[in-house]
């Protein structure tokens, strides 16, 4: 007898289910199930893709924070204790989701700004140094040596906006467009008197990231040495960049510390615990409907080997084993346990593809397929299922033996 037309004879005798009204109910919920579990890993991955900034140039909840210690009335008394330490540095580089940390240096010496134009202007000012692999948006002309004449200077586009609609309107001043404050040029003293010295400066560029007026580090090392007398003074501000600035531990870290920072740039460690708990319950509920799914789909196996419980007796009267047999039936049955999660796996790339063009509309970046741990989740709820569906067969033919 040809291997075909064995094939032929068992299933004629073995699958002889007429009703198949609980194998397409237990299908649908195996199929729900899976959707919905790929649903819930896919967006907890990409919520973390976004926050940690793969795929763009920053994270949603920003992963560079500018942080500080908190003034009180206790530190007011004491001198230096906003500052930070060597040790406290050290902390930090070690804290969880830190990848890297900054020192922002400030100036030690006097600082006056005058306008270069008939508006009489001037102004006494601070200034810091970033490192230059923290400067979101620096510009080709980011330098400045001792004996240069010209000084660029970063401002902080929440410094421009303040001045716009708050000092300039109250003042009478004219408002600046970004384009406009970038040709004008305007005196920089620096020093004590009699010990000054004036520059030019212009705003080659503005920050996002960092609220400050930055200048290059040489420059702020210069006039501290020059009119500080070089001594070394500890940072009161750091710049921090982070993975996740949303995680759970980062966030305990800062607040252990007193550590001050932007309170809208953590409000999405709130968003993630929202974000966490319904993916939670939706992949519970998913691995429920599973689990009926597959009980359902296995007591359908189970009923149509109880049905052809003779044909079954005297296939093993002819010498079939039942581990040869049992292979057969989870061969019939295989199909269409891919078929579903082919399906699922068909709606959770096109729920990705989606999302994936809905956030480019917010300047946001999301691979266009599911990430790993969604594949992941379907393979092992493709080896658990099959896993469950081989034993519910063999176990079944063992019962009729």
């Amino acid at each position: 007898m040809s291997q075909i037309t064995q094939k032929k004879l068992l299933r004629k005798l073995l699958l002889r289910q007429k009703s198949n009204n609980r194998l397409w109910v237990s299908l649908l919920a195996l199929c729900v199930g899976t959707t919905l579990l790929l649903l819930s890993v896919m967006v907890w991955w990409n919520f973390k893709e976004i926050l940690s900034g793969k795929g763009s140039n920053d994270s949603l909840g920003s992963t560079f924070l500018t942080i500080g210690k908190a003034v009180t009335n206790e530190s007011m008394a004491k001198k230096g204790a906003t500052f930070f330490t060597a040790k406290e540095i050290d902390a930090l580089k070690g804290a969880p989701e830190v990848q890297d940390v900054g020192m922002l240096t400030s100036n030690r010496f006097p600082v006056w700004a005058t306008l270069n134009t008939n508006i009489a202007f001037a102004t006494e000012m601070f200034l810091e140094a970033a490192p230059d692999n923290f400067i979101d948006k620096q510009p080709v002309n980011w330098s400045w040596e001792p004996g240069d004449a010209q000084v660029p200077i970063i401002l902080s586009s929440d410094f421009l906006n303040l001045y716009n609609y708050g000092f300039a309107l109250s003042q009478g001043l004219p408002q600046l467009s970004p384009q406009t404050i970038q040709l004008l040029a305007f005196n920089l003293k620096i020093g004590r008197d009699p010990y000054t010295e004036t520059y030019n400066a212009h705003i080659v560029g503005f920050s996002d990231r960092i609220n400050s007026v930055l200048v290059p580090q040489s420059f702020i090392d210069y006039g501290n040495t020059r009119f500080a007398g070089g001594q070394v003074i500890a940072p009161s501000r750091l710049i921090l960049k982070v993975k996740d600035p949303s995680d759970a531990a980062f966030v305990r870290f800062l607040e252990e510390r007193d550590y001050t920072t932007n309170s809208e740039q953590l409000k999405w460690s709130k968003l993630r615990s929202v974000v966490d708990a319904i993916t939670s319950a939706t992949g519970l509920l998913a691995i429920l409907i599973m689990g009926i799914g597959t009980l359902v789909f296995i007591l359908f196996i189970e009923l149509t080997i109880a049905k052809a419980q003779q044909s079954l007796s005297l296939l093993l009267q002819l010498g079939y084993s039942p581990g040869y047999l049992s292979r057969f039936m989870f061969r019939r049955f295989l199909p269409l346990v891919a078929l579903t999660q082919g399906v699922a796996a068909g709606l959770a790339m096109y729920a990705q593809y989606i999302a994936g063009e809905k956030v480019k509309e917010m300047n946001l970046a999301l691979p266009t397929v599911p990430g790993w741990p969604v594949w992941t989740a379907l393979l092992l709820s493709t080896v658990i299922l099959l896993a469950f569906v081989s034993s519910g067969i063999y176990r079944a033919m063992h019962q009729q033996k």
